[in-house]
């Protein structure tokens, strides 16, 4: 097995780091591979913010669904799927004197045009992950910087098509992450399938879900009144006042964006 692959099976989020700073040479190797990322029609529908000042930082550990340890990580990364920065170039490139002498109406960016840049600003954003872990550093996501759009519209100063899609933390993992055992995932029959989708039954969850289940009886903080992994879930995430609100923030993001 080549080294490349050894580091993706390898991969696990870090949320604990050392007292250690990323330094600027590092930081850099870290950029230069980031923006190499594949990106639609070469656009790099996308901005990176490197979030620096620790009161931003304290925030956002607040904001961000309460996590202390996004306040402690020395490098944090704010991905944005950006059309604004294109759309700019278009006005500034009298675009709306072209449309007129074609006889159509210049257009805006609209829903098609966010999900391309969320897709670019996120393959971005994984390339900056195994470009990090190749360097020793430790990674996490964080995807409830979709929750509280206003306050971190303003946080950023934020214009109108500019969608922020994730967070990440980077660091030097703490000695309580070496060795830590991964995540299990599914098995592979359940996630990945020939030429067509293909719906799951109740004997494939029962199979599919086993080990999580196993595990579930015997955690002692289950949820009241919570049967299976699927109740807990949905409890816990799913239904959860966090997930609620990041549909209210996405939302919020999207009259922005559709507005006239």
């Amino acid at each position: 097995m080549n080294d490349t692959l050894q580091l993706l099976l390898n991969r696990k989020s870090v949320r604990a780091y050392e007292d250690r700073e990323i330094s600027a040479e590092t930081k850099d190797l870290l950029l230069q591979a980031t923006l190499r990322a594949p990106t639609a029609g070469n656009m790099m529908l996308y901005s990176i913010i490197e979030v620096a000042d620790q009161a931003a930082k304290d925030t956002l550990a607040q904001t961000c669904d309460n996590q202390p340890f996004i306040a402690r990580a020395p490098l944090v990364l704010l991905f944005l799927a950006d059309y604004q920065r294109w759309f700019d170039y278009f006005v500034h490139s009298d675009v709306a004197g072209l449309c007129e002498r074609r006889g159509e109406e210049m257009r805006r960016p609209q829903e098609g045009d966010l999900f391309l840049a969320c897709n670019d600003a996120l393959i971005a954003a994984q390339t900056a992950v195994v470009a990090a872990e190749s360097l020793g550093i430790g990674s996490c996501y964080i995807g409830d910087i979709m929750e509280n759009y206003e306050a971190h519209r303003e946080l950023f100063q934020l214009p109108r098509y500019v969608f922020p899609i994730c967070l990440i933390c980077f660091g030097y993992p703490a000695r309580s992450q070496i060795g830590r055992a991964q995540p299990p995932r599914f098995d592979r029959k359940f996630i990945v399938f020939q030429d067509r989708y293909r719906r799951l039954d109740g004997a494939e969850f029962t199979e599919m879900y086993q080990d999580l289940q196993e595990r579930f009886h015997k955690l002692p903080n289950a949820p009241e009144g919570v049967e299976n992994v699927g109740q807990a879930t949905y409890v816990r995430k799913f239904g959860a006042d966090f997930s609620k609100e990041m549909t209210r923030s996405v939302q919020a993001i999207l009259r922005n964006w559709e507005s006239a």
